[in-house]
């Protein structure tokens, strides 16, 4: 009779190699430095996080009026509650908030809609691209609307409204430039040049303030824009400079082979660039893009400098307010966790873009 020799079942690693005690032991205190400054850490953050939990949750005063908060000694959450709509919307009329909280819910919508890929790419493009046409009627009103004066816009609301406008219209001018840069036409490359690097070497605050006092001398007469929109275009424009310098990288990232091949087709130049090029090297260039998208989200901060309130700068409006005095902190903490919301939610969805991006060569 012949013996069949099965082999032994695989054992589970040793407890040592695995879990959190392992983890602990490779990354916390693998040398005598480390060790050091984990102990130097675990000191701090004891000596940090129970005073702070303190103030924001345990001690903090939640409802309630001005003279219970100063009585306490936590943080105020109810001066937020009594000024969240001038937060989230400014001076917006009361009676039309229904407008922006439509407008906000096409944002999010569509937002979670491509987050979650329930759209193609080219559905997803349409829809970003035709986005700020209802935003901007249902907040600005016209056709059939009430109309609101972009002088009542503020907080929350002229935020995201500079931001989004900003990001949809500073990257498609940031691919153009880009390819513009690395063109063959000399004409066309030295002007692109020039626009790049000359809006560069400035700060955005000049750029502000260029778009805001210089701009309405070089209108015809007659011809009136909006502070808005002035500063609008001076975002755009300082955004699409660096957003475009992100995609000349990624241009110069693909490989020369692929041109090569597309020539061996038969393809021309344009057709080249817009379907073998330029979507590989958006696809390279996605985490610095999305980070520039960032950037310009919290470079939108900037605008109170030249007399218009967003968040940051309601914030501050409202901390000065008789009856809160005091409050600053409670405002600028409130403040930074929306910032970090968004912001957050924009890293994921460039994460998630990535994921999608993932294809073999």
């Amino acid at each position: 009779m012949t013996t069949v020799f099965q082999p032994a079942p695989s054992m589970p690693p040793p407890s040592s190699q695995t879990g959190v005690i392992h983890w602990v032991r490779s990354n916390l205190f693998n040398s005598l430095s480390n060790s050091f400054l984990t102990l130097v850490g675990i000191v701090i953050i004891f000596a940090l996080v129970p005073p702070l939990v303190n103030w924001l949750f345990l001690d903090a005063i939640f409802l309630g009026t001005a003279d219970v908060c100063r009585q306490g000694e936590g943080a105020c959450w109810a001066f937020v509650d009594a000024q969240i709509k001038l937060f989230l919307l400014g001076p917006y009329p009361i009676e039309l908030v229904w407008r922006p909280i439509i407008a906000a819910a096409l944002l999010f919508g569509l937002f979670f809609t491509t987050a979650r890929h329930y759209l193609s790419s080219g559905q997803a493009a349409i829809a970003w691209i035709l986005l700020p046409i209802p935003i901007y009627w249902l907040i600005g009103g016209g056709f059939g609307l009430q109309v609101v004066d972009t002088s009542e816009w503020g907080g929350l609301l002229l935020t995201l409204v500079l931001a989004i406008a900003g990001i949809l219209a500073s990257v498609p001018i940031g691919v153009l430039l880009a390819l513009g840069r690395t063109s063959e036409t000399k004409l066309l490359k030295g002007f692109c040049i020039c626009i790049i690097e000359l809006v560069r070497g400035v700060p955005l605050v000049t750029i502000l303030f260029m778009a805001t006092i210089m701009l309405p001398l070089f209108l015809p007469d007659g011809v009136e824009v909006g502070i808005l929109y002035r500063v609008q275009f001076g975002i755009i424009l300082f955004s699409s400079a660096y957003i475009a310098e992100v995609v000349r990288g990624g241009l110069q990232g693909v490989g020369t082979g692929q041109s090569e091949a597309a020539v061996a087709l038969g393809l021309n130049s344009w057709q080249t660039t817009a379907f073998i090029i330029l979507p590989q090297a958006l696809k390279i260039v996605i985490p610095p893009l999305i980070g520039r998208c960032i950037a310009l989200l919290k470079d939108t901060s900037l605008v109170v400098v030249v007399g218009l309130l967003d968040f940051l700068g309601i914030a501050k409006a409202a901390s000065q307010d008789a009856e809160w005095l005091g409050f600053d902190a409670e405002a600028f903490v409130f403040c930074a966790f929306i910032y970090w919301i968004l912001c957050f939610s924009l890293s994921r969805y460039g994460r998630s873009l990535e994921k999608r991006g993932q294809t073999s060569h």
